[in-house]
C-alpha cells in the first residue's frame, strides 16, 4: 500500500486493489473520491482542483511508479 500527503489531501493505494487502476483521496478521514489514474476522471465522489493538481505533481515526482508498472504490464 502506498500514501502520499500533498495540500492537506492523503492520497492512497494498494497495488493489489481492484480494477480500473485508481487512488484514494482523503481529507479529514473522509474519502473523497477514488481517482481512475491513467484515464484522469473520479471512479466515484468528486476531485476539485486542487485534488487534481495534487495528483498531476505526484505524478510527475514519480510517487505512483508502482501503479505505472502495472498499467505497463497488461
Amino acid at each position: 500500500m502506498g500514501k502520499a500527503r500533498r495540500y492537506g489531501y492523503i492520497f492512497t493505494w494498494n497495488v493489489g486493489d481492484h480494477l480500473p487502476i485508481h487512488i484514494h483521496v482523503y481529507k479529514d478521514g473522509k474519502l473523497l473520491c477514488r481517482w481512475r489514474l491513467f484515464d484522469e476522471i473520479e471512479l466515484s465522489g468528486k476531485a476539485n482542483a486542487k485534488i487534481r493538481k495534487a495528483i498531476k505533481e505526484l505524478r510527475k515526482e514519480g510517487v505512483f511508479v508502482a501503479l505505472e508498472r502495472l498499467r505497463d504490464e497488461d
